[in-house]
This record gives structure tokens, C-alpha cells and sequence, in this order.
């Protein structure tokens, strides 16, 4: 469930949405009981984080983005049978009902922890509440609960020197109660789940089993917020349920809520043992869906578990990780503004980049490729040319077929195993082998077209015309029941050609799905050539809404709390120098580095590969803190810190004595 903090990018949209619908919509044509529930994410820290930055209230956030991404989301043809909302009564009371049933059962853990609290603000700090340093990879903007440089899993007390992102202030350790969800405790049960499931994609399984065998912890199912899900104890006031505890739980009241307005039964979606759940997510939530989700399920004791969780990677952008923070992104509702009436091309292009087993990339002059050689030069033009062809011939209506050649029927059978070639790929969750079939029957019926020329048969051979029309009619309607899933606008306009109505998945096995004697309507293009300067200016406006945000965004860090004058005394920085540096291996940020301080020789790990090469820093003069404790990186022990400069984008520099004779071991003061 995406968090109505803003307007969702295609990066979210091909990770989760749309391998969802499409697999959907494939039950739907096989005639599948299924439900397909979403909704906005609308409590956490991210979007009372959002109100502070727009000046307004978090009601006002949820409410802006729910219904800017859910009109994206109708508009791009997602089929959720409904697009929920976390913030509506019978999600509360769900909630809370869920947290009383594990809470009478003794399933969770009423705990008195310290955790940090700004004096200033007079709030408690949820977990993206806080910055500091990693101590994982040293950078110096990670949250309480993750770094998302390295992506390591954190909690508060982990970060070196936090700060309160509400104030910029040092946080103070204070008391507090919150219940926990006894994680370790469980581990067990979950591992058996996971065991019981290897054909999981192996992304999924493998996370899965390096969370477990790193050991669970207990987790904190409550937090100290005034936006959220009150927790319905009376010792819980100012309390509210972690914001990954109800959300989850909001699939579960969708449903609900969907059963309530269509007259279902919602209990036989969720507590029948037949159902299969399946999630369709991005890799950044594996962990949450299958062991936190999973154990809260089992701890409630009432509800099936996933069946599957078919994580994607992520998809990147022209070069860059996709983000709309940094305006690195092509955002949903802006694709819609600016290419009005090419959603398929859209689904087409991200359906044939998905990332389903690494990272993949979007780019604007391999969308305008796959546009123009594939859907106008492959399936447009066969069904294009099928169309008018009718009109030229039969005056558009379906000729009659006296009798097939052998061609003839091993095209037809050929035809006719396509569709469980793509059903096959789609219940294995390999969707880009789907579409890649998908286009493979178009390409036999442009083949197919191309070989015969009735064209040029039509004045000596008329019979045998029939026959090719009548088939590539047909393979038109069989094009239309399977591209449904992947290209539901297109699907549409093709039944709309051929005066024919939706047809049900296994009709597509059939090549008599038209009646002859009936008369088609006129043609039209499905496609249309996207031109170089379309492309061009997307790329201008990318490369432009960057440089915009680099500049105007740019935003130097809030000075620390005051300390005194003995505090500073207690550091002893001197001047080093790099005398040997190479990368951590497995590492993308760290090098380790030797360094001459003038008192001896030692050993520190920096975070700073992404800016320097270790052979090109040899010789570098540093400004190193010599007496701050070791500490184990990766297994290696660092003594000591660079001090660097970090400038508004995040980029590191050395902090270096400005006359190149200073001696190693020159004390700074």
C-alpha cells in the first residue's frame, strides 16, 4: 500500500502495481474468484513528516496524494476492485481488533525501554524522526531504522551522533512503555515458513533466511506518535500502532470494506484454507511481508499465511536510481499529462523492462525503440492491415473459409498454443516472458500476412483469400483476449474493429471465435510513432527538474547543540597521511585505509568510495581524530576518523592543511 506522501513514480508502478494486475486480470479472463485489494498507507512518520514540509496538516496530505494516486492509478487501467484507505473507521477498528487479539492472548510484550526524546519538541522520536551516522558505512544520513545507503537495518541507539530531525537538537534518552511482538521468540515458526516455501524466487528466500539466521529481534509494535491508529489499551494513551502493524492489516479491511459494498462473505478471502494470498511488492519490503506480516498472522492465529510474495527489484532511471526527492523520476500523473492516451505504451514498455530478477532501467530512447518497432511495426500494423484489408476485399465483412491447407493447419495449431505459453510464463510471475509470447502471435500473424500476399492473390486465387482474412481475423480476436492482461486499452479497441465483444481466456485456444458473414467496423491505428523530439524534450525536462532541485534544494545541515570548551579539548585531531588505501570487498562505500598520524601507523575505514579512488588518494594529507574508539567495520577494526566535508548534495571532500609541509602528527586546534 503506498504512503499518500506524494505522487507515486512508474519505478513503484513496475515494481508492484502492474505485475499485479496483470496477473488479475489473467484470473479474471480464467474465471477465477479474486479480489484485488490496495489502498493509500495514510499514518507513519513520513507523512506527518510531509505535512511539516508543506505547512499543513497530515489530514490534508493523505487526502491530496489518496486521490492523486488513485485517479493515476484508474487512468493507467490498475483494476483494483478497490483502492482503500488506512485512514477510514473500519481500518481503525481492524486494527485494533487485531491488537487486542494478540494482546489477550499474550502474544505481545509490554515493555519499559529508553528511547529518544527532543526536549524541544516535548515528542518522543520514532524511528524517521532521527538522523545520524551509519555505523555500518559512516553515512551521516541515516534514519533510526534504516540506512538507505547501504541498507542496513538499524535502530536508534545505533546512530552516532543523532539529531532530532524536528529541531536539529540532540536527542535525550527517556522512558518509555510500547509492546513488542516477541520476534525471537517466534523465529522457529518462521524459519518452518520460509522452509516451506524455497520455490519462492530466490531474492525473496534468500533475504528472508539471512534476516532469520542474523537473529530476530523483538520488535516495538507501538509507538509514541499523535498520528496513527490509536492503541485501544487504557495505559496506551499517546500511543498509536507501529505504522508497519496496521498497514499490513489494511489489506485485511479492504476487503472488508470491498465485501461490504458487493455483498461478500470477506472472511472466505482471508480464513479459508483454499485461498492463496499472494503480495506483489518492491524488495524493500520482502522483510515486512514475509516474517513481520507472516508471525503477526500466526500470532492472531485466525488467518491464512502468504502464498507467494513475488518481490521485485528496483528500476532505475537514464542512469541514475529513480527517486522523486532528488526529481529523478518520471512520476505517474505527469506520464499521463504529457502522453495523453498511451497508457498501453506505458504498461507495454515497463512490462518489457520489469525488474523481476535484478535491477532494470528506463529509458526514454528504449521506450521510443520498443514503441515504434514493436507495437506500431509488429501488432499495430498486422491488425491494421488485417482490418482494411477486409474493407478492400470483402467490403469489411468476415469472409468464409471453403478449406485450409497443411500451411493453414500448422498455423492454426501454432496459434493455438500460444495462449498456455503466456498463461504458463504469468502463473510463474514471469511476466516479460509472457509479453515476449504476447508478441510472438502477432509477429506469426504479421508472418503470416506478409508471406501469403493475399494482396496479390486476390485477382487470381479469391477462395484462397478468404481463407488468409478469415484467419487473421481470428488471430486478431485471440490477439485481443491475451494481450487483455498487459494491454487492456488496446484489447478494447481491437474488439471494438471487429464488432466483437471480451471473450474468456480459453477461447483464445479456438480460431473460430468469429462468425463469417459478419461485418467488422472501420479500422484505425492502435499506435502511434513517437518522434525524436518527443523523446528529446522528456530528456531535457528530466535533466532540467534536477538541476532546479540541486540548486533551489540545496539545504546546509542545522548546527549541533553547544558543548563546552573542556568537551572539545577531549579530541585530539591531528594531521595524517594516506600511505596505503584499496575497497572493502562486497563493499560499495568503504575503503580501507593506512594512515600515517605522526605517533604511528593505523588502520581506518571510510566511507568515501562513491568520491575517491583508493590509488588516486595515495600521499593525501588528512585531518584525522586519533583518539576516538575502535570499532569493527565489516570486520575490519577502524581506529580513528577522517574528518571530511560534506557539501548540500551530500558529496565529501578532504579537509586538508592548506601548506603541504605540515608534518604527520601536527595537532589541530
Amino acid at each position: 500500500m503506498p504512503y499518500a506522501n506524494g505522487p507515486k513514480h512508474i519505478g513503484h508502478l513496475a515494481g508492484a502495481y502492474l505485475p499485479a494486475d496483470i496477473y488479475v486480470r489473467y484470473l479474471r479472463s480464467k474465471k477465477k474468484d479474486v479480489v484485488f485489494v490496495c489502498g493509500s498507507d495514510e499514518h507513519g512518520t513520513a507523512i506527518a513528516n510531509q505535512a511539516v514540509s508543506e505547512n499543513t496538516t497530515p489530514q490534508q496530505i493523505i487526502d491530496k496524494y489518496h486521490a492523486l494516486n488513485k485517479n493515476s492509478f484508474e487512468q493507467l487501467g490498475i483494476s483494483f476492485d478497490i483502492f482503500h484507505r488506512t485512514s477510514s473507521a473500519i481500518h481503525h477498528k481492524t486494527a485494533q481488533d487485531f491488537f487486542l487479539k494478540m494482546y489477550e492472548k499474550g502474544k505481545l510484550v509490554e515493555q519499559e525501554t529508553e528511547q529518544y526524546y527532543d526536549e524541544k519538541a516535548q515528542k518522543f522520536l520514532a524511528d524517521r524522526y532521527i538522523k545520524g551516522t551509519c555505523p555500518k558505512c559512516s553515512n551521516p544520513n541515516a534514519f533510526g531504522d534504516q540506512c538507505e545507503r547501504c541498507g542496513s537495518d538499524l535502530t536508534p541507539t545505533e546512530l552516532i551522533n543523532p539529531i532530532s530531525v524536528l529541531t536539529g537538537l540532540a536527542p535525550i534518552l527517556k522512558k518509555t512503555t510500547n509492546w513488542f511482538l516477541p520476534m525471537d521468540e517466534m523465529q522457529a515458526d518462521i524459519d518452518a515458513f520460509i522452509e516451506s516455501n524455497k520455490d519462492w524466487k530466490p531474492t525473496v528466500y534468500g533475504q528472508c533466511k539471512s534476516w532469520i539466521n542474523d537473529g530476530l529481534r523483538p520488535r516495538a509494535m507501538t509507538r509514541d506518535l499523535d498520528w496513527g491508529v490509536e492503541v485501544p489499551l487504557q495505559n496506551g494513551k499517546g500511543k498509536v500502532l507501529y505504522v508497519w502493524f496496521d498497514a499490513p492489516i489494511g489489506y485485511i479491511s479492504a476487503t472488508k470494506q470491498w465485501a461490504l459494498d458487493n455483498g461478500k462473505n470477506w472472511e472466505l478471502y482471508w480464513k479459508d484454507k483454499e485461498t492463496s494470498l499472494i503480495h506483489f511488492i518492491g524488495k524493500d519490503n520482502i522483510v515486512f511481508h514475509c516474517i513481520t506480516f507472516p508471525l503477526m498472522l500466526m500470532a492472531h492465529g485466525e488467518f491464512i499465511l502468504p502464498t507467494n510474495v513475488p518481490a521485485n527489484e528496483f528500476m532505475n532511471l537514464e542512469g541514475d536510481k529513480m527517486s522523486t526527492s532528488r526529481h529523478w523520476s518520471i512520476e505517474m500523473h505527469e506520464y499521463l499529462h504529457e502522453f495523453p492516451n498511451k497508457q498501453d505504451e506505458l504498461r507495454f514498455y515497463l512490462t518489457s523492462i520489469l525488474p523481476e530478477t535484478k535491477d532494470s532501467e528506463f529509458t526514454w530512447k528504449d521506450f521510443q525503440a520498443r514503441v515504434n518497432n514493436e507495437l506500431v511495426a509488429i501488432l499495430g500494423n498486422f491488425v491494421n492491415r488485417t482490418v482494411v484489408l477486409t474493407h478492400k476485399f470483402f467490403e469489411g465483412n468476415i469472409p468464409e473459409v471453403d478449406q485450409y491447407t497443411k500451411e493453414d493447419i500448422l498455423l492454426m495449431e501454432e496459434v493455438c498454443k500460444m495462449p498456455d505459453k503466456i498463461s504458463i510464463a504469468i502463473e510463474a510471475f514471469r511476466f516479460r516472458e509472457a509479453l515476449a509470447e504476447l508478441m510472438n502471435l502477432a509477429r506469426i500473424g504479421n508472418k503470416f500476412l506478409a508471406e501469403t500476399e493475399p494482396w496479390k492473390l486476390i485477382k487470381t486465387e479469391p477462395t484462397r483469400v478468404n481463407v488468409i482474412i478469415n484467419l487473421c481475423l481470428q488471430i486478431c480476436q485471440n490477439l485481443s483476449i491475451v494481450m487483455e492482461p498487459f494491454l487492456p486499452f488496446t484489447a478494447n479497441k481491437i474488439i471494438e474493429m471487429l464488432g466483437s465483444e471480451k471473450m474468456e481466456w480459453e477461447r483464445a485456444s479456438q480460431l473460430n471465435n468469429l462468425k463469417s458473414g459478419t461485418k467488422i467496423n472501420e479500422g484505425f491505428l492502435l499506435f502511434q510513432k513517437v518522434e525524436d523530439a518527443t523523446i528529446e524534450l522528456q530528456v531535457s525536462k528530466l535533466i532540467n527538474k534536477k538541476k532546479s532541485n540541486e540548486t533551489t534544494g540545496a539545504k546546509i545541515a542545522e548546527p549541533k547543540p553547544e558543548i563546552s570548551f573542556d568537551d572539545f579539548q577531549k579530541m585530539d585531531i591531528r594531521v595524517g597521511k594516506i600511505v596505503e588505501a584499496q575497497k572493502v570487498p562486497k563493499t560499495d562505500k568503504l575503503l580501507h585505509l593506512k594512515i600515517d598520524t605522526g605517533i604511528d601507523t593505523r588502520t581506518v575505514v571510510s566511507g568515501i568510495a562513491a568520491f575517491y579512488e583508493p590509488e588516486k588518494i595515495v600521499g593525501q594529507k588528512v585531518i584525522i581524530l586519533v583518539n576516538l574508539a575502535p570499532r569493527k567495520i565489516k570486520g575490519i577494526e577502524s581506529h580513528g576518523m577522517i574528518l571530511m566535508a560534506e557539501n548540500s548534495k551530500g558529496e565529501l571532500s578532504f579537509v586538508s592543511p592548506t601548506k603541504q609541509e605540515t608534518e604527520e602528527g601536527s595537532a589541530v586546534k
